[in-house]
């Protein structure tokens, strides 16, 4: 096992920001995993486990423990039947590349996560979602290492406390496992409609009448490329706010005001209200703020771009005045997405 000492975090989150990690390793393995846990242990410092680093933000201050890199990788498939299939991915594979696998052998349930940057083992933590699929709705269990165990287990998706952006890993047992594997339960069909307004919209400008998992995944990334920018290109963590979920009467205070705002009614009554028209609303579309050095990308206002930050401070001074605007305007507090680290 190989520690770095003294490494910039910046390189390891897509915002390219933060302070110095103390050490750093990678491992590739359940083995290298347990040995980088007892060398922590025996250095009696703080562990964090991280896939490419596209949904943290990390400290101006840094992180005086272990990071480790999770590189394990995996891809097992097994059929119940001619429809049921399970796929078992290591939490270091790249998370598109298993959806590109899954939706070239005809299986439904996770195309419409499709160009979603990160690795498998960080999609469960906050429940990764777009267009209509979750990754609650198909994942089945869960291999992890418990700390508190010391030893690997396995978690069943109805023990994982998912939510809206959310789990138990993000919650409650924040830093008690880290994940190894998961297996996800997709059929071998069609994806059935309604679909997501923007890839009906790709279906008929492309006279599309037969939508398999393969051409609804072209969609998706047709979609994404057109709105989104490349973390790999342009300093950016994706969405960095979720949509903000809102009671009914508040719904309707709002639309006396603005009844063109987008929503979607829930089940439980309450709607979901989308976070990149309340930013806009709040004068923030294609913003270029000279004194953070950060902006939002002109496509998608949800999207905050490192533009020229020098630090993690600078981010969070740009967040705190989209926050402190929505707020003013409407009385909603915009929820951060991507994960602050180390948490206090």
């Amino acid at each position: 096992m190989k520690i770095l000492e003294n490494v910039s975090l910046a390189d390891h989150s897509t915002m390219r920001l933060g302070g110095t990690a103390r050490y750093l390793t990678t491992v590739e393995t359940n083995m290298e995993l347990i040995e980088a846990l007892s060398w922590a242990e025996k250095q009696k410092v703080p562990v964090i486990m991280i896939g490419t680093g596209s949904n943290i933000v990390w400290k101006d201050e840094g992180f005086p423990g272990l990071i480790i890199i999770n590189h394990i990788q995996r891809y097992e498939t097994y059929n119940e039947d001619d429809e049921n299939f399970y796929i078992t991915a290591g939490a270091g594979e790249n998370w598109d590349t298993v959806v590109e696998r899954t939706a070239q052998a005809g299986l439904t349930g996770v195309e419409a996560l499709s160009l979603i940057p990160g690795t498998v083992g960080a999609t469960p933590i906050q429940n990764v979602g777009a267009y209509g699929q979750e990754i609650s709705q198909t994942l089945t269990t869960i291999e992890a290492f418990d700390i508190k165990e010391r030893d690997f287990v396995t978690i069943r998706s109805d023990d994982c406390g998912f939510g809206y952006r959310t789990s138990r890993f993000k919650t409650t047992d924040r830093g008690q496992f880290f994940i190894t594997a998961v297996t996800l339960h997709l059929r071998k069909a069609n994806p059935t409609p309604p679909f997501y307004a923007s890839a009906q919209k790709y279906f008929y400008d492309n006279g599309i009448t037969e939508v398999t998992p393969q051409i609804l995944r072209n969609a998706v990334i047709a979609i994404r490329q057109s709105r989104l920018p490349d973390p790999a290109v342009i300093n950016n963590n994706g969405s960095y706010f979720a949509n903000p979920i809102i009671d009914s009467d508040d719904l309707v205070r709002i639309r006396a005001g603005y009844p063109t705002i987008p929503s979607w009614t829930l089940e439980d009554g309450r709607a979901k209200i989308a976070a990149a028209w309340l930013i806009e609303q709040a004068g923030f579309k294609d913003a270029h703020d000279e004194a953070t050095g950060m902006g939002t990308w002109p496509a998608q206002a949800l999207v905050l771009v490192n533009e020229k930050a020098k630090s993690t401070a600078d981010l969070l001074a740009f967040k705190k005045k989209i926050v402190d605007s929505v707020q003013q305007k409407f009385g909603i507090t915009l929820v951060q997405e991507p994960e602050l680290l180390p948490t206090d």
